[in-house]
Formats: C-alpha cells, structure tokens, sequence
C-alpha cells in the first residue's frame, strides 16, 4: 500500500530529524503529517472492513460482526 510506505518513510525521516537534533518544531511539524497521513490509512482500511468484512458478515447472519463494528468505532472516534 503506497500510503503506508510514505508514512514508513516519514517515520525515518522524523527519527533521521531527532539524530540529527533539529528543532523541536520542525520535528512537531513532521510528526503532525505523520499522524495525519496515519489517520488516512486507518479511513482506507476502516472503509474496507465496511464494504467487504461487516457487509459479507452481516449479510451472512453473523451478529458478532455488530459489536466488532462498535469496537472499530470507539477506537478511531477519539
């Protein structure tokens, strides 16, 4: 997945930056588009469960794939 290579890479680069002893703003910077690109990558997978996983399981009759979707839900809705 490309998204989550890029935040692998923006991962090193913070690291590289903190080794390196740059500013702490800079460092804030970098760690804010992590966090943000991090939280695109959890709308992409969350979307996948809901479109495949739930959607087959609640399709299916399995009524365990509610409280999983409440779990998903209360972990990202922070």
């Amino acid at each position: 997945m490309p998204r989550l290579s890029r935040v692998e890479g923006q991962v090193s680069g913070v690291s590289r930056m903190i080794e390196q002893q740059r500013p702490c703003m800079e460092v804030l910077q970098q760690l804010a588009s992590v966090q943000a690109a991090l939280r695109g990558v959890t709308k992409t997978v969350l979307r996948n469960y809901l479109e495949r996983c739930a959607t087959d399981a609640i399709r299916s009759g399995d009524t365990a794939v509610y409280d999983e979707l409440m779990e998903a839900i209360y972990k990202f809705a922070k």
